[in-house]
């Protein structure tokens, strides 16, 4: 049996005829940017998250890199201020944060949750720290009371990472991406709702914000040739946005078939190698992606290969962590080399299972008898 860690044909084709029809009139328009497919994509995705305002840009590292810059715009923020983050997370989250000369510092997970130790923030901050940024990283909320109340207490800006959680909500029922004062959203391909290419979106109820990100992603731009900020070209085609706006329509529906698919790991997978994060309840886990963490690196790197070797695809997310990344060796913040054992040990045991809209319950199963059989 061949089954690839997720099928991104297998996935477009589940709704294939309404996604051609899409791209087909907007090129039979003939109006490929800033046009009427931004602004409906633009008011939905906003309607579904629950916020005032989404701004469409090119991708997901960007929706958070002009998240940052507007704040340091506006005066929020400047340069050399300190951002509290998960040490555990993809790394775009933290050059969102270094690319406006923002200091990251970074706070371990719990290994239970895989999200930030809310525990642990408190102790991280300085006089120099103006925000929090969460990530819902794999999909599960990361969001807590006490997170919420530490950003009251000390005026903190909340910034949410989104990328991988559309969808997601909390326990009050507030959907990720409209909990924190701003929130970057990633659409690439393997995405929950995901684009035919890259694209990216920021939501937020601040109308200052949202004009401030509107523009830096318009090359600085709030009228035709006058430039308020020294902006980038960042924004989403109308081809992405319609698609998106096919995807949009189904996206709980695809949700709910990924819960179903990880229900049925937490059942059945029995391994002594092997542990689970801690089972949520469904509306607080968009499952992106289905973590599991395998005792020792020797054993996450053997059950991936036999995996591979029996067709199942699996990916390590993330195999080395962004502190140890070469790209931020010498930086301050990181000299001498920080000690993250909770995330370095994820780096070196996390494994990601085949999880999305297309795989079947057969295929599952197939890849938990794989994982059952494996010592």
């Amino acid at each position: 049996m061949n089954i690839p860690f997720l099928s991104l044909k297998d996935v477009t084709a589940l709704h294939g005829a309404e996604i051609n029809e899409a791209v087909t009139r907007v090129v039979n328009n003939g109006w490929y940017l800033q046009g009427k497919e931004n602004e409906k994509f633009e008011a939905d995705y906003a309607q579904f998250i629950g916020t005032k305002y989404c701004v469409g840009c090119a991708n997901g590292l960007d929706a958070l890199i002009w998240i940052f810059r507007a704040y340091v715009e506006m005066g929020v923020m400047k340069p050399g201020d300190e951002v509290i983050v998960p040490a555990n997370t993809y790394i775009a989250t933290i050059l969102a944060i270094t690319e406006n000369g923002l200091r990251p510092v970074l706070v371990e997970p719990k290994l239970n949750t895989l999200e930030i130790d809310d525990n642990l923030i408190e102790g991280a901050i300085t006089p120099k720290t103006k925000a929090i940024a969460i990530v819902h990283l794999y999909g599960r909320n990361a969001y807590t009371y006490k997170i919420g109340a530490l950003c009251k207490k000390y005026n903190l800006k909340l910034v949410e990472d989104n990328a991988q959680a559309h969808g997601c909500k909390h326990t009050d029922g507030r959907v990720t991406g409209s909990i924190g004062d701003a929130a970057g959203h990633s659409f690439y391909p393997g995405k929950n709702l995901g684009a035919l290419g890259d694209g990216g979106a920021v939501t937020t109820n601040d109308p200052e914000l949202a004009a401030a990100v509107r523009a830096l992603a318009n090359y600085g731009s709030q009228k035709k040739y006058v430039f308020k900020y020294a902006g980038r070209n960042s924004r989403l085609d109308e081809i992405q946005a319609a698609v998106l706006d096919v995807k949009l329509k189904y996206l709980i529906e695809d949700n709910r078939h990924r819960k179903e698919v990880a229900h049925r790991y937490y059942e059945c997978i029995n391994n002594p190698l092997i542990t689970l994060p801690d089972l949520l309840p469904d509306e607080q886990n968009a499952y992106h992606l289905f973590p599991i963490i395998v005792k020792g690196k020797e054993n996450r790197d053997s059950l991936h290969d036999h995996l591979e070797e029996n067709g199942v695809g699996t990916v390590c997310h993330y195999p080395i962590a962004p502190h140890k990344q070469e790209c931020y060796a010498k930086e301050a913040w990181n000299v001498p080399l920080l000690s993250l054992p909770i995330t370095e040990q994820l780096a070196d045991e996390e494994l990601s299972l085949p999880i999305g809209p297309s795989i079947t319950m057969d295929e599952v199963d197939f890849v938990i008898g794989l994982i059952n059989r494996f010592k």
